[in-house]
């Protein structure tokens, strides 16, 4: 990655993400889930995966085990058959067999809402946390991905040598109003216009404030 670029200002933070709200006001992230528990596993599942991927993997998985005691009766070989065209899959499904025993024996079936017990289930680390307290429950927490790490570092919204200090700039520099939907909008401007190899930046909604020096014409 090039160098990264400073760390913007108040006043240019607040008109990127006025921009960015007023483009998609209630941005969503893209993994399908019906639950507290069925995102849990969905974002467990989606590490080196794609969204749409895991989506296809996990269609027919939700519609009969939609809860960990469920997902404990299909058992691991049924686990493991259904997201065997996601990478990683037979660890995953050994995960998400341990995580829901877990659930189970620990926390009633119910999906614990603190980072704490969150992370410490198999499979669950920071970032899957933070995607299930901020979508599940409206929690301003900042998942960073690849795509908000790179993002974050062009355009010096929120620049960081690595993914934790991305995640403090974030919380520290992005006003209060916009931190709820902040994670969302990076990454789906990361994924689609502020790609990593040739970024749209003809289709950019913030070129003119990003000091990126490589755009694209």
């Amino acid at each position: 990655m090039t160098k990264p670029a400073k760390q913007l200002p108040y006043h240019t933070i607040r008109e990127i993400f006025s921009r960015f709200e007023a483009s998609e006001p209630e941005p969503e992230g893209e993994l399908h889930h019906t639950n507290a528990y069925t995102l849990v596993v969905a974002v467990a599942l989606s590490a080196q995966a794609t969204d749409i991927g895991v989506n296809k993997a996990t269609a027919k998985l939700f519609e009969i085990a939609d809860t960990p005691q469920k997902m404990l009766d299909l058992g691991l070989e049924g686990v493991t058959e259904h997201i065997k065209t996601i990478g990683l899959f037979r660890n995953k499904a050994k995960n998400v067999i341990k995580l829901s025993q877990i659930l189970v024996d620990e926390y009633n079936g119910e999906v614990p809402n603190s980072r704490a017990a969150l992370v410490s289930l198999p499979g669950v680390g920071r970032k899957t946390a933070n995607v299930v307290l901020n979508m599940w429950w409206k929690h301003p927490s900042q998942a960073v991905d690849t795509h908000i790490y790179r993002v974050g570092n062009r355009t010096g919204i929120c620049p960081g040598k690595d993914v934790d200090a991305v995640e403090r700039a974030i919380e520290d520099h992005i006003p209060v109003d916009f931190q709820q939907h902040a994670h969302h909008w990076l990454i789906l401007h990361g994924r689609y216009i502020c790609k990593a190899r040739k970024p749209v930046c003809t289709n950019c909604i913030i070129n003119d404030l990003c000091p990126f020096e490589d755009k694209t014409k």
